[in-house]
C-alpha cells in the first residue's frame, strides 16, 4: 500500500508536463486520482496508464469557459463521493508584448486571467465549501518564480501576474480556514522541462541562454515537483500550510 493510499486526489491539467508527472507518482502511491485534461485526451490516457481502472477518472474540463471549473468539481465528487487533495496544476502561458496589437495583448489577458486565475479560484472555492462539510482537506497550488519577482520575459506580463493573482488568493484561504482543517500550500517552480517552458524559451534566445543563466546549470525535472505534491499530499506538515516553496535550483533564493 502505498503512503496515498486512503487518499482522493484531483488533479487538473494531468496531460503534460508537471501535472502529467505529478498524476504518475500520486498513483504509484496509491491514490485514487481523478486526472482534469483540457485538449489533450491522450496525454491524459499516458499520464495515468500505469494507474488501475478502479482508482482512476478522466475528466474534460475547458477551463477558458465560465462554469467549467464547477462543472468539474460535482462530476469529480460523484465518483468516489469525496476529495481529500485538490492539486490545481493546469495553466497556460499565453505571449503578448507591449509592442504588439490591441487586440494580441487583450486575447493574452483574458486567457490567462480565466484559465490560471478565474477558473481555479472558483474551483479551490468548491473545494473549500466540501473540506468544511468534511472537516478538512489539503490544497496544493502549482505556482511560479514569476509570481514573487516577475517574468524574465517581457512577453509574459499576463502570466505572471495571474500567477500572482492566485498565489495571494490561496494564502486568504490558508489564513481564513486554517481552524477548520483546510490547508494550502504553493510550489513556485523556476525553469521546468515542460513543453510550455520550451516555447517560452523561444522569445527569449533559446534553451542554451536560458540554461546559461541558472545556479546549477540544468532545468527543474517535472518530478521534483510531483515528489513534493506527494508529499504535501500525505497531509503530514500541516504547519507549513500558506508557505511557498521554492523549487529553483538556487537561481531564485529569497
Amino acid at each position: 500500500m502505498g503512503t496515498l493510499s486512503e487518499k482522493v486526489i484531483l488533479v487538473t491539467g494531468s496531460s503534460k508536463g508537471i501535472g502529467c508527472a505529478t498524476t504518475e507518482l500520486l498513483g504509484k502511491e496509491g491514490a485514487s486520482v481523478i486526472a482534469q485534461y483540457g485538449t489533450d485526451y491522450e496525454g491524459a490516457v499516458e499520464a495515468t496508464k500505469g494507474i488501475p481502472s478502479e482508482r482512476k477518472l478522466l475528466l474534460h474540463a475547458d477551463f477558458n469557459e465560465p462554469g467549467a471549473a464547477k462543472n468539474l468539481w460535482k462530476e469529480a465528487v460523484a465518483w468516489k463521493g469525496r476529495i481529500d487533495v485538490l492539486v490545481a496544476n493546469a495553466a497556460m502561458m499565453p505571449e503578448a508584448s507591449f509592442t504588439d496589437s490591441d487586440e494580441d495583448w487583450e486575447s493574452a489577458w483574458f486567457t490567462a486571467l480565466q484559465v490560471n486565475t478565474t477558473s481555479p479560484a472558483f474551483l479551490i472555492r468548491e473545494a473549500v465549501n466540501h473540506f468544511l462539510s468534511r472537516g478538512g482537506g489539503d490544497i496544493i497550488g502549482i505556482s511560479s518564480w514569476a509570481a514573487q519577482r516577475g517574468a524574465g520575459n517581457t512577453k509574459l506580463g499576463a502570466y505572471s501576474a495571474s500567477k500572482a493573482g492566485i498565489a495571494a488568493f490561496l494564502k486568504t484561504v490558508a489564513r481564513a480556514y486554517g481552524k477548520d482543517g483546510i490547508y494550502t500550500y504553493l510550489i513556485s517552480p523556476g525553469v521546468v522541462r515542460t513543453a510550455m517552458s520550451v516555447t517560452s524559451a523561444k522569445s527569449q534566445g533559446g534553451e542554451e541562454k536560458i540554461t546559461a543563466s541558472l545556479a546549477m546549470g540544468e532545468w527543474v525535472p517535472p518530478t521534483d515537483i510531483g515528489e513534493m505534491v506527494a508529499f504535501l499530499a500525505t497531509g503530514k506538515q500541516k504547519h507549513l500550510s500558506g508557505s511557498t516553496l521554492d523549487i529553483n535550483g538556487a537561481s531564485y533564493i529569497r
